[in-house]
């Protein structure tokens, strides 16, 4: 089975989605799950920028080094690349949906249907304090954890296609 391949979106790739990125790295990396992981914004607004200094100090308070990253908006291409393209709200996904070149768009998922407990959109702590950073960090660690284990389920069953369950 090929390696699994996920990108997480948010609005301008320097919050949210480089936070889910380098959280699935280090967690999968812990427990020798071999996952291609990426991330890119709905917007092009930030694009070339480093992640947002306050997701970067959350990061390193809880041991976690966050990655070099260059913000980048998503690509057809990516639709292709990638098995699971996660928006981490219900616009993002829409938007994504109507990106998606013909029979791509299956691939289009919510983050927080991989969090236990969780409805509904992660929120952008970009208006907000470090407060909101850290609470935003909870609910996608959170989300990181639902979604390696049903990619590690998904690795054992080896399904045709890991959107399809």
């Amino acid at each position: 089975m090929k390696k699994l391949a996920i990108l997480f979106i948010c609005t301008g790739n320097i919050c949210r989605s480089p936070t889910a990125h380098v959280l699935l790295m280090h967690k999968a990396r812990a427990v020798g799950f071999h996952v291609e992981v990426d991330s890119a914004a709905v917007s092009d607004e930030e694009s070339g920028n480093p992640p947002d200094p306050r997701s970067v100090a959350e990061a390193k308070r809880r041991g976690i080094e966050m990655h070099a990253h260059s913000a980048r908006q998503v690509r057809k291409a990516d639709f292709e690349r990638f098995d699971l393209i996660i928006g981490m709200t219900a616009q993002h996904c829409a938007a994504l949906r109507r990106l998606a070149p013909a029979g791509t768009a299956h691939k289009v998922h919510l983050f927080t249907e991989f969090a236990e407990c969780v409805e509904g959109d992660v929120p952008d702590p970009w208006y907000g304090g470090q407060q909101a950073f850290v609470e935003v960090f909870d609910l996608i660690d959170l989300g990181v954890d639902g979604l390696l284990t049903r990619l590690a389920a998904l690795a054992t069953s080896a399904p045709a296609h890991p959107a399809t369950r």
